[in-house]
């Protein structure tokens, strides 16, 4: 054993530097990599964004993207519902805004990926078309030395010319649809380019479902709308309640159209456990084209939409609007029509609305605004039910409660308020006798307000429906997008591309040998099938030759003798009978047995071809 003295270890010391010593014991590796440099690096991203894995990636990851756009309530669908959960997730809901989730579809990382898959794609394709191209233009390949490698395999003699033979396979395989040509002294032919042809199409179809979801996304218009039986809409951007469109959409391009509603058809299950679940909704409208255009009656009803004009107007949902007639302190009727209640219970309909009077004065000319909220129920269960709550969602038993406030509505601030709700800030309750002013009312009934202020009348009820207004120009192409990705899938999937390589050679004897061989792209057990039935279709221009009773022993051996079974001539009666073939692509009675047939050749070291070479599929 060895020690390093000082002077030894100063200069280990200074050859590593201002590191100190080595800390390790490992030998020091250098590896140089060479410098890819701009342009290397940017052909190294091409190629791995274009590659299948990373577009499966993208794929998996876009369908990753879309589980919080379905789960997490969005911007561009329900806002109401976006802001209720922010106030019932105090925690969550900052996390979920700086990842975007209230707004998936339209996020940065969303749209990343989208786009990302979409270059993929298209570097996918424009390639394996290319190539897809040449090999349509192209012949297939002449057929291997060895033959009886191949996974299907027959063969048999016969009396006929190689030329003779050849002639006729080429022109079945031709028949069959192979594309066949002879090289040498063999036909090869192939089949099943539409295997190939479905694969391009899907992954085609997948970027026309991309540009129609793009599409459809920046050029849609959607808007809904509440209609009480007798009003009606006009396609005008004023008109709609709510209204979103796509960036490159322009409102100036609204199409002149409008529609009325008659009348609301409703029914529902009156008895068995499916009481109360809805039979029927339907809504009869009249709707007309264009400025000048001629009305036409119509009728919606849920997943059955009304398409005018390249829109699209679906029924969404539908509820009661009660009639009422309200007089101010001068017995002057300050308003009279029907007031939407939206349901709070969607199976039985009980609603809840305002009703806001902003024009009313009292009797000596003074300016008092009223407001009033309340509840209604289209069945009212009785005094006995101990409920206020509907017990059926048709209107047979309606009933009206109303609670009346007077002061200032707020309608005068200048801020928007919902017409739906009644902002109490700067309200006063009415009370008489210390109690408040609220009454239930059946239809024709009056509620009197305290001090002569006036009265609100029940008139009756009315019926409303919301309908949305879409005009969504990439659904058409998304259905051929799909319809497209199912046929070129199952072409893919079902169709084999194979190829088939027939020899006919003349024998030292005088008789020709023929060989029937078959390769696949895929393992499939319908290709030794297939060519167990060409070479059936090919028995009468090349049938079996005769047995010879005494070959020369001497002759050189046939090349049909195989390391696999020789399966009988196709002419064979029993192999087309028979129901459960054996691997072999041909019937199964042996060739004629003889001392050509007696020994098996086997590939040897001084013969290294690839039978095989310019055979794959």
């Amino acid at each position: 054993m060895t020690t390093k003295t000082d002077a030894a270890r100063d200069a280990d010391d200074a050859d590593v530097g201002a590191a100190g010593s080595q800390l390790s014991t490992a030998p020091e590796e250098e590896v140089s990599f060479p410098s890819l440099g701009p342009i290397g690096w940017a052909r190294w991203f091409w190629r791995q964004l274009t590659s299948m894995r990373v577009a499966l990636i993208l794929l998996f990851l876009l369908s990753l993207g879309a589980i919080p756009g379905s789960l997490v309530p969005q911007t561009s669908i329900d806002p109401t519902k976006v802001e209720q959960f922010r106030t019932d997730h105090t925690t969550l809901a900052p996390i979920y805004d700086k990842l975007g989730l209230f707004h998936v579809y339209s996020s940065v990382w969303f749209s990343a990926i989208y786009l990302l898959l979409f270059i993929s794609l298209i570097g996918c394709i424009v390639p394996r078309t290319w190539q897809f191209v040449g090999q349509l233009r192209s012949r297939p390949p002449g057929a291997p030395r060895r033959l009886t490698r191949l996974p299907a395999y027959t063969t048999w003699r016969t009396d006929r010319a190689p030329e003779e033979v050849l002639g006729a396979a080429r022109r079945m395989l031709k028949k069959r649809r192979f594309r066949a040509h002879t090289v040498g002294d063999a036909v090869a032919a192939e089949k099943g380019y539409l295997r190939e042809a479905g694969n391009l199409v899907f992954h085609i179809s997948l970027i026309v479902i991309l540009v129609a979801v793009a599409v459809g996304s920046l050029w849609k218009s959607e808007g809904g709308k509440l209609v009480v039986e007798g009003d009606g809409f006009a396609n005008s951007l004023t008109q709609y309640d709510n209204f979103k469109s796509g960036a490159f959409y322009d409102t100036d391009d609204l199409e002149p159209f409008g529609f009325s509603l008659k009348s609301f058809d409703a029914s529902y299950e009156r008895t068995g456990p499916q009481k109360g679940t809805p039979r029927e909704f339907r809504a009869n409208i009249s709707y007309f084209r264009g400025a000048d255009g001629q009305e036409h009656q119509g009728k919606i009803e849920v997943n059955h939409p009304l398409e005018i004009a390249d829109s699209k107007i679906f029924l969404l949902s539908h509820g009661y609007a009660p009639v009422v007639e309200v007089t101010d302190g001068r017995g002057k009727k300050v308003y009279s029509g029907a007031v939407p209640f939206l349901p709070q219970d969607m199976q039985n309909y009980t609603s809840t609305g305002v009703v806001k009077v902003p024009n009313a004065l009292t009797q000596d000319g003074k300016r008092n605004q009223l407001g009033f909220s309340g509840f209604f129920v289209p069945t009212y269960g009785g005094k006995g039910s101990g409920s206020m709550f509907s017990t059926f969602p048709a209107l047979d038993n309606p009933r009206l409660t109303l609670t009346a406030y007077h002061g200032d509505l707020g309608v005068d601030s200048g801020l928007p308020q919902s017409v739906y709700q009644l902002e109490k800030k700067n309200l006063k309750q009415y009370k008489q006798d210390g109690r408040a002013v609220a009454q239930m009312m059946q239809p024709g009934e009056t509620m009197k307000l305290p001090g002569g202020d006036g009265s609100i009348k029940f008139v009756g009820v009315k019926q409303w429906a919301t309908f949305q207004v879409s005009h969504q120009p990439g659904n058409g192409l998304a259905l051929i997008g799909a319809i497209a990705v199912l046929l070129g899938l199952a072409g893919s999937l079902f169709i084999q591309r194979r190829r088939v390589w027939v020899r006919a050679v003349q024998g030292a004897d005088g008789v020709t040998v023929v060989e029937l061989a078959g390769l696949g792209r895929s393992e499939s057990a319908r290709l030794p099938e297939e060519l167990a039935d060409l070479a059936e279709a090919l028995g009468p221009d090349a049938p079996q030759a005769a047995e010879t009773a005494a070959p020369d022993p001497d002759a050189p051996q046939a090349p049909e003798t195989a390391a696999v079974p020789a399966p009988a001539p196709p002419q064979a009666a029993e192999a087309a009978a028979d129901p459960d073939p054996a691997p072999s692509a041909a019937p199964k009675n042996p060739t004629p047995t003889g001392p050509e047939n007696a020994a098996k050749p086997t590939d040897s070291a001084d013969d290294p071809a690839d039978p095989s070479e310019g055979a794959r599929a």
